[in-house]
């Protein structure tokens, strides 16, 4: 059955399969119907003549260019430019340049460096709308009469993050957007999705991308993406952390809800197009249940810069319009960002320092979805769909049908589960080198015992682990937590994180072992997992049948335990291993959590 619009080339066969049988023919239409559209934003797309015109301008939108094509079309506009300039700041994991393009007319007032606007595209490498829309902008910028977007600001254009994946080019790849017609994979060559690495910064790209953050310290961070999801009539929409609601620094999330919401939807209406906070769906199948707003981790981009104090934009282009129509949505909120940060540098400098001048007494570390609706759109803009059966899943599936509706859209927002206090620091042992490398890179500040000490810590000990399945080159761990007073001396060398800084907060994000990003979460201390050396049972036996007759809180909860689950009581060696890791001075690894926390 022909479902939705899309090109006939996906007939193709996949590079990536190989058969000695010929694939069938896939129908004409996999994709809705096109919803029409025209704008003002289309004057902005250059004649066929000019001599400036972009890959992507030329062929009708219908392509993207490649890395070495896109660059070398930077480099000829850096050439003609005196605005413009291109440098690397990194490497990919297959030794690809990262690029940076610096837009800017020279230093501010009184000789000082302005402050930064800056985009990245190409995060997930298929959805590539901001590349195609920076590179026109850029144009425009340094010939074409837009230089007064740079009076008070630069720009920094990453016009390519993942690389590696763009340059996997398939039209297999992100088969649900409309367009171009061959996309980058989402992830880079390790098969790590780079907005899920901000915090655990495995892959090179991120520790560049990190690195220039600290760098640049922008004024506003913008992140270029394509949604998936469901069929509406939408087509640019944008968010930041938590969705605003739930950021855990407000002054920058007030800011961004306030101030650059209101401007750049202002901005995209009058240009032709029809923007909106992105509405991340409960269930594609069932739009009418809901859209869902949520706090973030510091894995995502939006996340991070909320953790580090910097306003950060995540644009999320509707994947069913058409990439020019996504591309000149994109060059219009780009523009509108630019103008208003140029107006705002200074608000916006004060909720950044006010931001890293707060020092919250607790970090929420779970949630789960508000029982009733937190607010409703009473007018959102939808898209009618049917249902049949499919003679492949064999079950109802979609087909949208373009047919514009409207109908009461609840937002489901999230309830507090678990806050944590946060300590006055953290100690990180000095073979923990992981760690310390990764909060060096973030410029979380700490410093190294000169001498052993002595201190009242905070042990966190793990029961009840579950590893979880592999996730972006980590395999994630999932516990119960423990918490015991201890008198410990700690040796030369142990690194005190203070939270009392201004990156206490993503040091916490990082170091609480119940936080969902923290390194714990991850899996960064496999060595946890390891079982504590043997001890004969006519030895443990009565150890632990001490524990119980001296520890009535074990005893309790042994019982209960009993009581509850009947293959545990069934089972001696599961039952022993459970009492033996409630002895004191167990091994200093198994399930012992390796960083400690001063109260």
């Amino acid at each position: 059955m022909a479902i939705l619009a899309y090109a006939a080339a996906l007939a193709l066969p996949s590079p990536a399969v190989a058969t000695a049988q010929p694939l069938p023919a896939l129908p004409a239409a996999v994709l809705p119907p096109e919803l029409p559209w025209s704008g003002a934003s289309e004057t902005l797309v250059a004649s066929a003549n000019d001599p400036w015109i972009t890959p992507a301008e030329q062929a009708g939108f219908a392509t993207t260019p490649r890395y070495a094509q896109t660059r070398a079309w930077l480099e000829r506009l850096a050439a003609a430019s005196s605005v413009i300039s291109l440098e690397t700041f990194g490497r990919t994991g297959q030794g690809r340049e990262l690029l940076m393009v610096r837009a800017s007319t020279g230093r501010g007032a009184g000789g000082a460096p302005k402050p930064v606007v800056l985009v990245q595209a190409g995060i997930h490498a298929g959805e590539i709308d901001g590349k195609d829309a920076g590179l026109m902008l850029l144009r425009d910028i340094a010939l074409r009469g837009k230089k007064g977007l740079l009076d008070r600001v630069d720009l920094v254009f990453v016009p390519i993050y993942n690389i590696d994946g763009h340059e996997k080019m398939s039209r297999w790849n992100f088969p649900a957007l409309r367009g171009p017609l061959e996309k980058g994979f989402v992830a880079n060559a390790r098969n790590i999705n780079l907005n899920r690495d901000y915090a655990k910064a495995d892959a090179p790209e991120t520790r560049a991308m990190v690195a220039l953050l600290r760098r640049l310290d922008p004024i506003l961070y913008i992140d270029c993406h394509v949604s998936d999801g469901f069929d509406m009539q939408y087509d640019i929409t944008f968010t930041y952390a938590g969705w605003g609601r739930y950021a855990y620094h407000r002054a920058t999330a007030d800011w961004l809800m306030n101030s650059f919401g209101p401007r750049v939807t202002t901005a995209l209406e009058r240009a032709g197009h029809i923007p909106t906070i992105y509405p991340s769906p409960i269930d594609t199948r069932n739009p009418s249940a809901g859209i869902r707003q949520a706090p973030e981790g510091p894995r995502y981009s939006t996340g991070y810069g909320d953790f580090i104090g910097v306003p950060t934009v995540l644009v999320e282009n509707h994947m069913l319009k058409p990439y020019r129509q996504r591309v000149l949505g994109t060059y219009v909120l780009l523009e509108a960002a630019l103008r208003l940060a140029s107006e705002d540098a200074e608000r916006i400098a004060a909720a950044k320092a006010a931001d890293r001048a707060s020092r919250p007494k607790q970090m929420l570390v779970r949630w789960k979805p508000s029982a009733e609706p937190i607010d409703w759109v009473e007018d959102f803009k939808g898209v009618a769909f049917e249902t049949y059966r499919s003679p492949a899943s064999g079950r109802m599936e979609q087909q949208w049908t373009g047919q514009p509706i409207s109908f009461r859209m609840p937002v489901i927002g999230q309830e507090p589960v678990e806050t944590v206090t946060l300590p006055k620091a953290w100690w990180v042992p000095p073979e923990q080198t992981d760690v310390i490398d990764r909060l060096r890179l973030h410029g979380v500040a700490f410093k190294a015992l000169e001498a052993p000490r002595t201190l009242v810590l905070d042990r966190v000990h793990l029961h009840d682990s579950t590893i979880r399945p592999a996730q972006d080159g980590r395999v994630p761990i999932t516990a119960t937590f423990e918490h015991r007073t201890v008198r410990e001396t700690l040796p030369a060398g142990t690194i005190r994180v203070p939270f009392d800084q201004p990156l206490g907060l993503l040091a916490a994000a990082l170091l609480e072992p119940e936080a969902p990003d923290s390194f714990l979460a991850w899996g960064f201390f496999p060595e946890m997992l390891s079982p504590e050396p043997g001890v004969e049972d006519f030895v443990r036996a009565p150890l632990a049948e001490a524990l119980l007759e001296q520890n009535a809180a074990v005893r309790e909860a042994f019982a209960a335990k009993l009581a509850n689950d009947q293959a545990f009581s069934a089972d001696p060696e599961k039952r022993l291993a459970w009492l033996t890791q409630r002895l004191p001075d167990r091994s200093r690894f198994h399930m012992t959590y390796p960083i400690a926390r001063e109260p």
